[in-house]
């Protein structure tokens, strides 16, 4: 089940970044964000209480704003309210409830979502005072906070855990028999060809105009008895793309949510331009995800090669994606159906390594091998020590190591387990997960979520 998504809307600098920081803290996904005011939609995951979910920060809200960028922004709070399964309406304490404010809650009753209303800048018990005017707004739910100090916000965050829990116990259990294939890329480099390749029928609309797709749409096929779900996504653009045109800020975040809801992502690269900074952001977002992924060089018959082209082509991609080079790099025409008969059987077996799990015995000879290639690191007389390892969860493989102390864990020798897992188990197409937790200390985990 993908990950619940929370949309924080409301007038410019009421604190709507600040409270976004506050909840996601140092647990921040890959961001789309500019320096200085938040004019685009910001991400980030949460945990509280419960599964993490996904925040999302919304650009200032101006409902009366009809062009320029505040309208511009009132969209991308729109399109977020649109596909959101609960809104956190700021408003500010220090300026009162003014007219917009108002305007804006009429707005989020219409939207049929849950809605919070967090009162920010309160500070002390003195500025609660001022919070029965907020009440005005007809809002059943209202919260006194301070973002910047974080007063209030875990009653905040024990209510959206709340709500949300209601939420998720109205939705029906996932088919666990069913293979979901999410197909990415930027706008024009052919994925909706492949679906229609692979489905053996021109079943989506395909057009030379970059992102004809505008949405998510599902397809089903059958391999050898196995029902596999192809999700072709819309594309994923810049973010001057996104700012300038609401219904992209509507695919951007359809695509993420395309993420959340699949088991292997299929990322298309333009064999003719190369892989873009617009690719590598998209693959470190299923990374960030802990989803299985499979790298296509897609239009490889217009490239103009020759034997060592796609070798220096796999060379690009592991100098610039280091981390995805778990990844198996597969070159494709979906024009022409080159190598896409290989597809779908190295999708369920990268859909099996995902699923990988490892004994205690095997595993803790696994580190025992490691640790005599390369002794743990020391940092002013201090030895990290691993003392064992286990799995405690599959898809992605999820390592536990009990250790002495954990905040010496450094990241490139993190990365060396990584490697040497993935070598020693032959996995492909999976990324892996590591938690280091010490007896007294606080556990230090991977950023993969």
């Amino acid at each position: 089940m993908s990950n619940a998504l929370i949309a924080i809307v409301g007038r410019p600098n009421v604190g709507k970044s600040t409270l976004f920081n506050r909840i996601v803290g140092a647990k921040k996904a890959i961001v789309f964000d500019q320096p200085g005011v938040t004019r685009d939609r910001h991400y980030g995951i949460a945990n509280w209480a419960g599964p993490s979910f996904d925040v999302v920060d919304t650009g200032g809200f101006e409902p009366t704003a009809q062009e320029g960028i505040l309208a511009k922004m009132r969209n991308q709070a729109m399109l977020a309210i649109e596909e959101a399964d609960l809104v956190v309406f700021v408003v500010d304490a220090r300026s009162g409830l003014i007219p917009a404010d108002q305007e804006v809650a009429d707005i989020l009753r219409k939207s049929n979502r849950p809605v919070i209303c967090a009162v920010n800048k309160i500070d002390g018990d003195r500025q609660e005072m001022h919070m029965h005017e907020f009440h005005t707004m007809g809002l059943d739910e209202i919260f006194p906070v301070s973002a910047e100090h974080g007063r209030g916000v875990s009653d905040l965050l024990e209510r959206i855990a709340e709500l949300l829990k209601l939420e998720e116990d109205d939705l029906e259990a996932e088919a666990e028999d069913e293979l979901r294939v999410a197909l990415f890329g930027r706008p024009n480099v052919g994925k909706s060809t492949l679906v229609n390749r692979l489905l053996g029928e021109d079943r989506m609309i395909v057009d030379s105009t970059a992102g004809t797709t505008r949405d998510s749409i599902d397809s089903v096929i059958y391999d050898e008895g196995q029902r596999i779900v192809l999700i072709d996504t819309a594309g994923l653009r810049r973010q001057r793309g996104i700012i300038a045109n609401s219904s992209e800020g509507y695919s951007v975040m359809r695509t993420l949510r395309s993420i959340e809801r699949c088991h292997v992502a299929l990322v298309l690269i333009d064999g003719v331009e190369g892989i873009t900074d617009q690719d590598a952001k998209i693959i470190g977002l299923t990374y960030e995800k802990g989803r299985a992924l499979m790298i296509l060089i897609n239009k490889w018959d217009a490239v103009d090669k020759d034997d060592k082209t796609a070798q220096m082509v796999e060379e690009q991609i592991k100098l610039k994606l280091p981390f995805a080079a778990y990844a198996p790099v597969i070159f494709i025409s979906g024009l022409t159906g080159q190598r896409v008969h290989k597809l779908l059987p190295t999708i369920k077996e990268v859909r099996q390594q995902h699923l990988f799990r490892a004994s205690t015995g095997p595993l803790n000879r696994w580190l025992e091998d490691c640790l005599h290639k390369h002794h743990p690191p020391t940092n002013k007389g201090r030895r990290l020590r691993l003392y064992y390892v286990t799995q405690n969860r599959t898809a992605p493989p999820t390592l536990t190591f009990h250790c002495n102390h954990p905040d010496l864990v450094h990241f490139s020798y993190k990365r060396f387990l990584i490697n040497q897992f993935i070598e020693t188990f032959q996995l492909v197409g999976t990324p892996v997960k590591m938690i280091f937790k010490g007896k007294d200390n606080p556990y230090v985990e991977d950023e993969k979520h």
